[in-house]
Order: structure tokens, then sequence, then C-alpha cells
């Protein structure tokens, strides 16, 4: 169980644990897709291979193995590789990355994510980590947050305990004082672990816990249940 009386902080994961990321990103790529159409169109062609575009993204992987923790240029440089593919300008890569991104901070919130956030916020600092390219103000939810800290502003990734760290540094308390929450039982629970802070691994959908024998200090099913080891907590 997790010491509610030595948690000064705490710090949040946002894809999967706030929203769902993946119904998010289809829809940003439906409307990059209608944009290529009209201001790119044999770059939309192109896109339309699914394959192709797999491709594409795995060699601006490959080809930028130290970007591999900023999503926005990777998703950046593949338009841009696929505009040159088909033999169209390449500076329409940012325009085109800027309606996928504006698009991307359109989520819709899991049902217990306000609620949570609104009972934290009121009592402690909350501090966004995300390996992801949300950005809390634009999604409109920035007012719970004391700050936050992403893979693509520290160059650095979850599980490095340097984002940890930098999460516990934003909220100005020591990582034992930390509690973080995430889904990703790798990336949240393990690297969270290592940092030396508390850790609640919201598994929503009831995997197994498959990393070892250290495990996190709290699994619960969604961030009700969080909330209710707080003993100021209401329904």
């Amino acid at each position: 169980m997790i010491d509610i009386s030595r948690i000064k902080a705490i710090t949040l994961d946002l894809d999967d644990t706030l929203w769902p990321v993946w119904p998010t990103i289809g829809r940003a790529e439906v409307v990059l897709q209608a944009w290529l159409s009209t201001h790119a169109p044999a770059t939309a062609a192109l896109s339309a291979d699914a394959e192709l575009k797999k491709t594409v993204r795995a060699q601006i992987q490959a080809r930028h193995a130290d970007r591999a923790h900023d999503l926005s240029f990777l998703r950046r440089e593949s338009i841009r590789a696929l505009l040159e593919q088909a033999g169209e300008s390449g500076h329409l890569a940012e325009p085109a990355f800027e309606v996928f991104f504006a698009e991307r901070q359109r989520v819709d919130l899991f049902h217990d994510a306000l609620p949570a956030l609104a009972f934290w916020s009121q009592r402690l600092p909350v501090v966004a980590l995300s390996n992801g390219n949300a950005d809390v103000h634009r999604v409109g939810i920035g007012q719970h947050f004391h700050a936050s800290v992403s893979a693509q502003s520290l160059g650095v990734a979850k599980p490095d305990v340097r984002i940890f760290e930098a999460g516990a540094a934003a909220a100005g308390v020591p990582c034992h004082e930390v509690l973080h929450i995430g889904d990703d039982a790798h990336a949240d629970c393990v690297g969270a672990l290592a940092a030396g802070m508390q850790v609640a691994w919201l598994n929503r959908d009831g995997h197994d816990w498959t990393h070892g024998d250290t495990r996190p200090h709290l699994e619960v099913r969604d961030l009700y249940a969080l909330c209710a080891s707080w003993p100021d907590y209401k329904l």
C-alpha cells in the first residue's frame, strides 16, 4: 500500500492514463490525410499506403536514433520524407505537422480523469510526466498542473530515472516524497520505482505484472480507487 503521509507531490502520466491515446492519434491521422489531399495530393497518395508509411517512419527513427524521445520531431520528419518522396515541397512538413498536432490535443478524457485531477491539485503539486507530446494547456486541463515535464523537453524518456528526478524537482520535493501514477508497467512503474518514488499502477485492463518481484505500491483499475486512498476523499 502507499503511504499517504509521505506524499508531498504527484507525477502523472498522460496518454492512456487520463485519456485513451490511440483513438486520438487515429483522428489526428485522418485530419492530416485530409489536409495532404488538398495541399499535397501526391504525398496523400503515398500516405494512404500504411506499410509505406511504417517503412518511412522506421527509416527516420534509424537515421535519428538520438531523437527517439522526440515524437514531434519524428512525426514532422516522416511527413517531410513522404513529401520529398512524392516530389512535393518539404517546406509543407511544418504546416502539415501543425494540423496533426492541433488535432492530437483534442482528447476524450476518461470519466475519472477530471474528478481525480481536481481532487489532487487542491492538495498537492501535480506534475505531468509524459513520453508523448500532448500539451496539458492545449488539452484544456493545464489549471490542474503545477508543471509539465516531457521526454521531448528533457531529452530522455521514461523509464530513465532522470525524467522522474526532473519531475520531482519541478514539484520542489525529493523523489521519495512523490507518488507517480501511470498505466505503463515498464515505462511508468519500473522507472519510478528505480527513482525511489512510490508508485500507483493504473491497470485499467487487468494486465498481469511481468516485471519481476518488485511491484508497484498499489494497483488500481481506475483513478477513483486511487483517490480513495486519501483519508479525506469522499465519493
